[in-house]
């Protein structure tokens, strides 16, 4: 698991520096500046175990002229898949490069990109860079596609997105594999596929956004839980989605951000990502949000998801359940921001949503530091499900959804 515990604020990498650290752990260099003793302090706690390369540069959310809400946490370069590594936020930023099936694989797995819209549009780009490395002897090119997408779809279980992005991929493959087209054909379709995912995913993301944000009262306090940003999308978000919606409808809005443990999204990312923006966000402990509304202190909730069942059960990072229930109790609005992409109408409720269960070691340590006695049992699940009646409506790319009757919401294949 990696490291988590937070570098020293001080620290800022130096801009003109490129790290590579190999499987063994192995660092080296170049274009060394001159202090090597702030080269080796930006690399404190630097991840090992996944092989990639990694370059310190200019950061995107420092760009003259560009908000976070017009960032990208992941991109296509050249051979490689870049990612933000998220689980470095907010003491420092740093991109890494994948290249195999097997490092994107492990870089959803182990977090550096999470979020269900960026773990699917990750997973199209780790299919295209496994392409574009593949043989180009016809029946070996398909054999090493279907192999990388059978890696990168098991990274992890409860996300739709990776599916969903996955099989889309696949029927790319297909299509030109039945039609006889050459493998640098193949070759450039699915890169182009795995781009055309990304803008979709964004330009959904925006169209959630001006949905979503009529919802928003003007002068509201939302509260939101985990991180539903441009660092878990292909860019803008989608329950941050909605609030910057309302924003730019002219708006004026102010955040409440659960911290969500025990990986902390909410405050590492979510508080970095508005802060950034210039919201007015304010961090709270997870238990913290029961007693603001009852003191009338938070006028909606706006939570993102991971698979949605065609019933409008809800799958989000755990706690979402909770807040739901006392979003009910104190009579608050709840809302799920997701895009089409997060639906599962293949499934009728949220029983049928697997919910991935974490390593103990994240309950047991904070920062790297351990906090409960030897030996401790745990449970660490990952996400919980929100049933549908718990939720006031579902904002996707095509609108604002409410429930269709006692069955629930009643999501079909489109």
């Amino acid at each position: 698991m990696p490291d988590d515990r937070p570098p020293d604020p001080a620290v800022r990498p130096p801009s003109e520096v490129s790290v590579f650290v190999d499987p063994d752990g192995t660092v080296t260099f170049s274009d060394l500046p001159a202090d090597l003793a702030e080269v080796a302090a930006a690399l404190a706690g630097a991840p090992g175990e996944i092989a990639a390369s990694c370059a310190i540069g200019q950061t995107p959310g420092r760009e003259e002229g560009r908000e976070m809400s017009d960032v990208s946490p992941l991109r296509l370069d050249g051979d490689a898949v870049v990612m933000l590594d998220q689980r470095l936020l907010p003491g420092r930023e740093e991109w890494l490069r994948f290249r195999t099936p097997e490092e994107v694989a492990g870089a959803i797995r182990d977090m550096v990109v999470r979020g269900a819209p960026a773990i699917g549009i990750c997973a199209a780009m780790g299919v295209a860079v496994a392409a574009a490395d593949a043989p180009d002897e016809p029946a070996a090119f398909r054999a090493a596609v279907a192999r990388a997408c059978d890696v990168i779809v098991a990274a992890r279980p409860t996300a739709v997105n990776l599916m969903w992005a996955v099989d889309r991929m696949r029927g790319v493959a297909a299509r030109l594999a039945a039609a006889g087209a050459p493998v640098a054909e193949s070759r450039a379709a699915l890169r182009a596929e795995a781009v055309v995912i990304l803008d979709e995913d964004v330009a959904m993301n925006r169209a959630i956004g001006r949905h979503g944000g009529e919802l928003i009262p003007d002068g509201a306090t939302v509260m939101t839980h985990c991180n539903a940003g441009a660092l878990a999308t292909g860019g803008y978000g989608t329950a941050l989605g909605v609030i910057r919606g309302a924003r730019d409808a002219g708006k004026t809005v102010k955040v409440v951000s659960c911290e969500t443990r025990p990986y902390l999204q909410g405050a590492r990312l979510t508080v970095w990502e508005l802060a950034r923006d210039g919201f007015d966000v304010t961090l709270i402990t997870d238990n913290s949000a029961g007693w603001l509304m009852s003191r009338g202190l938070i006028q909606c909730v706006v939570v993102g998801a991971d698979r949605i069942a065609a019933n409008g059960d809800a799958a989000n990072k755990i706690g979402t359940y909770t807040h739901a229930v006392l979003a009910h109790r104190h009579g608050i609005p709840f809302y799920v921001a997701a895009p089409t992409s997060t639906l599962d109408p293949t499934i009728p409720d949220g029983e049928h949503i697997p919910i991935e269960e974490r390593a103990a070691s994240e309950v047991l340590s904070v920062g790297g530091v351990r906090v409960a006695a030897e030996p401790t049992r745990v449970r660490n699940p990952s996400f919980d499900v929100t049933p549908w009646q718990l939720i006031t409506a579902i904002v996707t790319e095509r609108g604002v959804h409410r429930p269709a009757g006692p069955e629930g919401y009643g999501f079909r294949r489109s």
